[in-house]
């Protein structure tokens, strides 16, 4: 039994019940299953291009010479990736894609709150990252992706307009989105269904638009100031006319920082669902994972300043944010703690989702204690701008998000498509992108421990070893997707088809059709269990599928 029943019962041959024809998928569409796949593919294929200028960057960094790109298109190359890889893949992936897709289903609805804004928001994406793209001919950013004054002021004006144009088309698209989210998870769940027994992806992508409106604007707001500064003359960070560049990097970290748990939020509500599921128990401490993810969204507004340490920041100042960038890991932590007490003792089924799951968990964990040693100023002011800093945050946001967007894709592609993937090329993929990953990133650790700075296409012969390991890692990685992108086109269109509910999961999206009909249900989903309770059934009456209709019967029998 499922979390909900269907007045009408669904059939039980569904592979044509709720197909999509393929053209659909490049139209002003306002379904919200049709808007999340075409968020997935796009910014996928924005993931390959950002990948390989990523691929590029470190080609030209396998010797310490110069000799693979000029110092100005190097400077392009990194600044583009990682505006592509933010804006145009992880943000609008966990967000867009699998929140478009999943949050009506879960919560009992017909569709997004507002379906037209739904279709604005995503056709914002594809122009403004052709835009960025097509920067390249005439010069593009080079001044990072934080694109600090002065140095966005001296470089070349039409690179830098083009950039922020497309970052303020990315962020209206994402505020667009916030409003649709949070008007749809408050007032569209099912009669009955409360925010206590809310799936747990809908508290993440509750407290990510939560985060999304109240901190995207000040980024706009300090964009628009900064391309004033560009094209009118005006010194709103020009120090040359007496501007303070430091206010801007306030406005900017406001919204940078915690655009990382805008990127993160969504994947741990994914993680969150994925881990019971394959582990097939009930998740640990339900309500303490679901009210971190409103803390974590809290306390990410109050903690931006912790990358500016250096930048003449007041003692005292100074202080107040190490502390507070610490207290921010406790959340942070009992999401962790509460995934490893749910795969504990668990069945646990090791197929490609669920290892990508746990890589998630052990790569975040990296990622966090790095980050909790950056968050203390004299570590900070001994590793700024190191490979240290780049370790840090691709163990983060790759090792993090992407490694958790790919446990979410193997995870509900059944249900998207109606197809099974293939689980060799699934693990074959999982291990190559694990190799490759730690090989690439975890000996940046060192380098940064030993001064080699950021952002530099020629460094120390000393430093030639570790990076020739961190290439070689890079085009591993890059190898990678090839079994994943291999997987995902054959078996879309031959792959053995999946059923309903291929993983016996609760939680509503499971209960309707694989892939589900236009109005995602045949009936009126009723309510008659918490959606993690896995296994309860199975130890006592010795049937799988079986669960308790009343939590409070359930968990006498429960683990």
């Amino acid at each position: 039994m499922a979390q909900a029943q269907l007045q009408v019962p669904i059939p039980q041959v569904h592979h044509e019940h709720g197909e999509t024809p393929w053209w659909t998928y490049f139209t002003f569409s306002t379904d919200h299953k049709v808007i999340g796949i075409q968020y997935l593919v796009t910014t996928f294929i924005f993931y390959l291009v950002g990948g390989a200028l990523a691929t590029a960057v470190r080609t030209e960094l396998a010797t310490p010479d110069v000799d693979f790109v000029s110092r100005e298109l190097y400077n392009s190359l990194f600044t583009i990736h990682a505006t592509v890889m933010i804006f145009l893949w992880i943000v609008p992936a966990g967000t867009g894609g699998f929140g478009n897709y999943l949050v009506p289903l879960m919560i009992g609805a017909r569709d997004m709150a507002f379906p037209k804004l739904n279709a604005i928001a995503f056709w914002l994406i594809p122009p403004a990252g052709i835009l960025l793209l097509s920067s390249f001919f005439v010069g593009a950013a080079g001044s990072g992706w934080t694109s600090y004054p002065p140095l966005s002021l001296m470089n070349g004006k039409a690179g830098e307009l083009i950039w922020i144009l497309s970052v303020l088309l990315l962020g209206t698209s994402s505020i667009l989105g916030a409003i649709n989210f949070i008007v749809t998870i408050v007032k569209m769940r099912l009669p009955g269904m409360g925010f206590n027994s809310m799936p747990l992806f809908c508290w993440a992508m509750l407290a990510a638009s939560g985060l999304v409106l109240l901190s995207t604007p000040v980024l706009a707001g300090a964009l628009i100031l900064l391309s004033f500064d560009l094209m009118a003359g005006t010194a709103f960070f020009n120090p040359t006319g007496g501007g303070d560049p430091i206010v801007y990097q306030h406005m900017f970290w406001f919204y940078s920082h915690p655009a990382v748990y805008i990127m993160i939020l969504p994947v741990f509500g994914m993680i969150s669902e994925i881990l019971p599921v394959h582990a097939r128990k009930p998740i640990f401490g339900y309500k303490a994972i679901a009210y971190s993810s409103i803390a974590i969204s809290f306390l990410g507004l109050i903690v931006w300043a912790h990358h500016m340490f250096t930048s003449g920041t007041p003692d005292w100042l100074r202080m107040f944010f190490m502390i507070m960038t610490m207290i921010i890991a406790v959340p942070t932590g009992i999401k962790i703690f509460s995934w490893l007490g749910t795969l504990w003792g668990g069945k646990l089924r090791l197929n490609s989702a669920l290892l990508f799951g746990m890589g998630f968990v052990s790569m975040f964990v990296i990622g966090g204690l790095s980050g909790v040693m950056l968050a203390s100023v004299p570590i900070d002011v001994h590793v700024h701008d190191t490979y240290f800093v780049v370790a840090h945050l691709h163990y983060v946001l790759f090792g993090g998000s992407v490694f958790g967007l790919y446990a979410g894709l193997y995870h509900w592609f059944p249900k998207m498509t109606g197809r099974m993937l293939n689980e060799k090329l699934g693990i074959l993929h999982f291990v190559m992108t694990f190799i490759g990953f730690n090989l690439t990133f975890l000996p940046m650790h060192k380098l940064g421990l030993a001064g080699m700075p950021r952002r530099v296409a020629e460094y120390d012969p000393k430093f030639a070893a570790l990076n020739l390991l961190c290439t070689i890692g890079t085009y591993i990685l890059a190898t990678s997707t090839i079994p994943f992108i291999v997987n995902a086109i054959w078996s879309w269109i031959a792959g053995p088809k999946a059923g309903n509910n291929p993983w016996k999961a609760l939680t509503l999206e499971w209960m309707t059709s694989s892939p589900p009909p236009v109005e995602n249900f045949d009936g009126d989903p009723v309510l008659v269990c918490h959606p993690y309770d896995y296994g309860v059934a199975t130890r006592t009456e010795g049937v799988e599928e079986m669960i308790s209709k009343s939590r409070r019967l359930a968990i006498p029998d429960g683990p």
